[in-house]
């Protein structure tokens, strides 16, 4: 394994280096080392006291190398999740990780991802007994609630809130000081008390360990992984090239190194796909 024996700086400060440790020495070889000395909620907070400046990558890749920088290591690995509405139908709450995986030594930066459903339920409360409807709904105590008074962006907040006495002392003292006599209540989407998310992104880090386990054919270098794909299937009708794919690439970024794999087990496409017949 190329990556055996050697220590990987991660910054985080949320267990992260707990949940993911075991998988990577397991699956190649290393070691993760949390990197300390930098504030990873300056990036940005799922409570929205800190907004995230950037996207998503910029903000885990910005880990990466921080960790490097503060580590002295020559990989580093970053982490960053993201919540919104799914991309279907624009209800259900959705759950985006990446992880970069950096390496100075080699000048490649690998990038693993994972998406689905995120359980960020939220809701404004007045009583005792719909706080409780939303425990339940929420895998309270198994996840942590997150309280605050009036509304989404109030303060004070109180995190991590995973015991039943202390969540209702603090719903009620904070009812008491709304202006609204309401109380806005949310799951705690970081990672050390969200077990959902927790699986999310142990799947992100699957992903980025096949990209990083995957060496290139002909440099040896590292993610040697699918990046294009090649559209054209023929449509079984008429003929004409479709949309649908045919063969996806795996690219090495060191040498540009390309092979080819067929994608579709179908020789034609459904002429309901093809833009020619099914305008």
């Amino acid at each position: 394994m190329h990556y055996a024996g050697k220590h990987v700086s991660f910054l985080t400060q949320h267990g992260k280096e707990a949940l993911l440790g075991s998988l990577f020495t397991e699956r190649l070889g290393c070691e993760l080392i949390r990197a300390v000395g930098y504030d990873t909620d300056q990036l940005g907070t799922f409570t929205r006291d800190v907004n995230r400046r950037g996207t998503q990558l910029a903000a885990a890749r910005f880990k990466a190398q921080k960790a490097i920088e503060l580590s002295g290591s020559s990989i580093g690995l970053g982490s960053e999740g993201a919540f919104g509405a799914d991309p279907v139908g624009g209800i259900m709450p959705w759950n985006t990780e990446v992880l970069v995986w950096i390496d100075t030594s080699l000048n490649i930066e690998i990038v693993g991802v994972a998406q689905g459903p995120g359980g960020g339920l939220q809701r404004l409360i007045a009583d005792e007994a719909a706080l409780i409807d939303f425990a339940a709904d929420a895998d309270f105590p198994t996840h942590a609630l997150v309280l605050r008074p009036d509304g989404p962006n109030a303060h004070p907040i109180r995190k991590g809130l995973v015991d039943w006495p202390v969540l209702i002392e603090t719903f009620n003292a904070m009812v008491a000081e709304s202006t609204t006599g309401s109380v806005f209540v949310e799951v705690d989407l970081r990672a050390h008390v969200n077990p959902t998310r927790q699986q999310m992104i142990l799947r992100a880090a699957e992903n980025l360990i096949q990209k990083v386990a995957s060496n290139c054919p002909e440099c040896g270098i590292p993610g040697f992984w699918f990046k294009e794909v090649v559209a054209g299937l023929p449509c079984g009708l008429c003929r004409q090239p479709t949309r649908i794919p045919i063969a996806k690439i795996k690219l090495c970024d060191a040498c540009d190194f390309r092979d080819k794999e067929r994608e579709a087990s179908e020789k034609t496409a459904d002429p309901m796909r093809c833009d020619h017949c099914n305008p």
